[in-house]
């Protein structure tokens, strides 16, 4: 079972940086960042997201995954050049990375997160992942040699070693992709990490424009799907420890060129979920490994980057799906489960499930968003009867002190 926790980290870990390094690493150009710049921000973020996942899986024994936020690069990408070049751009990372902290020196985020209820939470964990879960359909069709021996492989391990499935998909993913690759591309691939320094410098118009969005767009797209994700597997993690954990690992990713560092919420359901151990209390150890892995692919970003770029996107992003398939049947069944609030927790899963982009926060913000409104707004008080009755309900049996009920109902 601990071999099964620490390969399920280590798929998390290839499926997270493999589905969306290359959006840091154009999200990190746009903003004026040289090559050499970029692949050192992607070095920094991979230590900054290791190193923060084995700090907050060993001091709190919950499978808390972190990672890059990806919202927040593709909103480099559309936010473009600032002026004061990637310096100035570095100095608003700076000032998010500040401004996370301090979000967790305040107790409102928790608070806010603790009142989503439970149907709308898995509802948006729905959403997110269900364009996952038909990415082996897509593969089957767009690169069939390379994907139907992958599906193969899931679907004869689900039968009979159904912890293995998933893994040995990767392999067979892997070697798929080594095989195709042949023709030197591996060979060329530089080993070495690259590191360089940007000194920070502060702007108006950058913290205006990137710092305040970025941090928006972590808290909104990140953070707090991320808990919803933890609290789906019945996981209640100290918010405000992690944002300040998160907050100093993007603070000293940000000289190095990394943007931010977030709690994740995809990969949050590979490692939190049943699959990965069946003790709750034992998945920590998936989240432990998934900051080894990340470390490790950071220090070999080289390589790592000329085996995912050998890869049809697809093929990668249908090893995730087939890894989710579990997760997305026992988010739909606590969506929908219970009759009250079904209809809010619908409304969420297609809001989520839509992918669109408002004010750059992602569809999962927008679909916690429309939940919960509709939630209240399908919310009735009781009838002046039912009130009544509750009331006179609750009037003291005869002999009864109102102590002994406080007593009781405590």
């Amino acid at each position: 079972m601990r071999v099964h926790a620490v390969l399920a980290g280590l798929v998390s870990a290839v499926v997270g940086y493999a589905s969306s390094f290359t959006v840091v690493l154009a999200g990190l150009r746009a903003v004026g960042a040289t090559p050499g710049q970029a692949a050192s921000g992607l070095l920094a973020l991979c230590c900054g997201v290791g190193a923060a996942a084995i700090f907050l899986g060993l001091r709190h024994r919950m499978p808390i995954s972190i990672a890059w936020s990806t919202p927040g690069a593709a909103l480099l990408m559309a936010t473009g050049p600032v002026p004061g070049g990637f310096p100035a751009a570095v100095g608003a990372f700076v000032v998010c990375a500040g401004l996370i902290v301090l979000a967790g020196l305040s107790p409102w985020p928790a608070r806010a997160i603790a009142a989503i209820p439970r149907p709308i939470a898995a509802a948006m964990l729905a959403g997110v992942i269900l364009s996952l879960c038909t990415a082996p359909v897509r593969a089957i069709v767009d690169v069939p040699l390379l994907a139907v021996p992958v599906v193969l492989t899931w679907a004869v391990l689900q039968r009979y070693q159904r912890r293995w499935a998933v893994p040995g998909a990767l392999v067979v993913a892997v070697i798929a992709i080594a095989v195709q690759g042949t023709g030197g591309g591996l060979s060329g691939a530089a080993l070495r990490p690259a590191v360089e320094v940007t000194v920070p410098s502060l702007s108006l118009s950058a913290v205006v424009s990137i710092a305040v969005p970025l941090f928006l767009v972590t808290m909104a797209a990140q953070n707090v799907p991320g808990m919803a994700v933890m609290a789906t597997y019945g996981y209640a993690p100290p918010l405000r420890p992690i944002l300040v954990a998160t907050g100093l690992a993007s603070a000293a990713a940000a000289p190095f060129g990394g943007h931010a560092v977030n709690l994740a919420a995809i990969t949050a359901a590979l490692t939190a979920g049943p699959d990965t151990h069946p003790d709750p209390g034992r998945r920590w150890i998936a989240t432990v490994a998934l900051g080894a892995g990340q470390l490790a692919l950071g220090l070999g970003a080289g390589l790592a980057m000329a085996l995912v770029l050998l890869s049809p996107p697809v093929l990668v992003t249908a090893v995730a799906g087939l890894a989710l398939l579990s997760a997305l049947g026992s988010s739909l069944a606590g969506a929908v489960t219970e009759p009250e609030g079904r209809e809010a927790a619908v409304v969420t899963f297609v809001v989520t499930a839509s992918g669109m982009t408002i004010l750059s926060i992602g569809a999962a913000f927008w679909g916690l968003v429309a939940g919960c409104l509709t939630a209240l707004l399908l919310h009735r008080r009781p009838a002046p009867e039912q009130e009544a009755q509750e009331g006179q309900a609750q009037e003291e049996r005869p002999g009864e002190r109102p102590a002994d009920r406080v007593g009781e109902r405590s």
